[in-house]
C-alpha cells in the first residue's frame, strides 16, 4: 500500500520543502496539504471534530504556493490537496494554479475537492451555502473545460467561459480529482459523475459505505476498476491499514502534527514501519 502523509502547515509548523525532502528520502508516497483561506473570529458554524476549534485552521499556508515548493525540491513525491474549497474559488484562475503546479511537477498532483464545513468563511466568499455543491460542481466542468486539448466554451448556472486558449495544460490532460465528505447518495453520485474516487475522512465504515459507493459508480456507468478510495487523515495502525488492503484499497494518506521540525520527524520514524 502506497502511504501518502497530510499536515496542516502553518508559519509555525515544520517548512514545505524540509518535509517534502524527508517525505521522499524515507519513501513516502506523498503530501496533501489542507486548505482555509481564513477563519472569521464570529462563527456559528462547529468544529466537525467537535470542541473548539484547533489553533492551525487559521494559519494554514496556501496549498497550492506550499505545494509549488515541495514540488521543487522532489521528483517523485506525489502532490495532493486534502481539500480544494473549489467553491471559494474564481475558477479561471484555479484552473491556471492546478495546471501550473500539474505541468511543473511532471503530472503529480491529485486535486482533492469537497465542500467544507464553515459557513462564515465561505460566505465571505460570495457562497451562497446551500448551493456549494453545485456550485462545485459548475466550476469543475469549467475547469475541465479550460484543461481540455481544444479551446472548449463552457456555460453553466454559476460560472461560465468563453472557448480561449489556456495553457499550460495538467500533464494528463487533468489531474486525478478525488471528492471528501461523508457517504450519502448526494456525494456518491457526484463521484461517479464527476471525479476518480472519494477521501474518506479516518477511513471508518468503510466496509458498508464502499459497495454503496461502487454500485452507484457502476450506475454512472464508470469503469468498476478504476474507481479509486483514498482513506484520509488516518491514525495509522498495522490492523487497520490490513483492512484498507482487505477492501481493495491501494493508497492511505496518514496525519502528520501540525508541529515543528523535531515532532514531525519523530512521527515520520514512527510511520515508516508502514512505508
Amino acid at each position: 500500500m502506497r502511504i501518502a502523509t497530510t499536515i496542516f502547515l502553518t508559519d509555525q509548523t515544520i517548512t514545505p520543502v524540509r518535509l517534502a525532502r524527508e517525505l521522499e528520502q524515507r519513501g513516502f508516497a506523498g503530501l496533501y496539504l489542507p486548505e482555509h483561506t481564513h477563519i472569521p473570529v464570529e462563527r456559528t458554524s462547529p468544529y466537525p471534530a467537535g470542541g473548539d476549534l484547533p489553533p492551525e485552521y487559521g494559519r494554514t499556508l496556501d496549498p497550492f504556493i506550499a505545494l509549488g515548493q515541495a514540488a521543487a525540491v522532489t521528483e517523485r513525491l506525489g502532490l495532493g490537496t486534502g481539500i480544494t474549497l473549489v467553491a471559494q474559488h474564481d475558477p479561471i484562475d484555479l484552473a491556471k494554479q492546478v495546471a501550473t503546479l500539474d505541468h511543473l511537477s511532471g503530472g503529480r498532483l491529485t486535486l482533492g475537492i469537497g465542500y467544507g464545513w464553515n459557513r462564515e468563511e465561505a460566505e465571505d466568499h460570495g457562497v451562497t451555502w446551500t448551493t456549494r455543491r453545485e456550485r462545485t460542481r459548475d466550476r469543475m466542468a469549467l475547469m475541465r473545460a479550460l484543461w481540455a486539448a481544444e479551446p472548449t466554451a463552457y456555460e453553466g448556472e454559476t460560472a461560465s467561459v468563453r472557448a480561449s486558449f489556456a495553457h499550460p495544460k495538467p500533464a494528463g490532460g487533468a489531474p486525478r480529482t478525488l471528492i471528501g465528505g461523508a457517504a450519502g447518495p448526494k456525494l456518491f453520485a457526484h463521484i461517479a459523475e464527476y471525479a476518480d474516487g472519494w477521501l474518506p475522512i479516518g477511513g471508518r465504515g468503510l466496509t458498508e459505505t464502499l459497495p454503496v459507493l461502487r454500485e452507484a459508480w457502476e450506475k454512472a456507468g464508470r469503469d468498476p476498476e478504476a474507481l479509486q478510495v483514498v482513506p484520509y487523515a488516518v491514525r495509522p495502525s498495522a490492523g487497520k491499514l490490513a483492512h484498507f488492503a482487505d477492501l481493495g484499497i491501494t493508497e492511505a494518506v496518514v496525519q502528520l502534527p501540525p508541529s515543528g521540525e523535531a515532532e514531525v520527524l519523530r512521527t515520520l520514524d514512527e510511520y515508516a514501519q508502514y512505508v
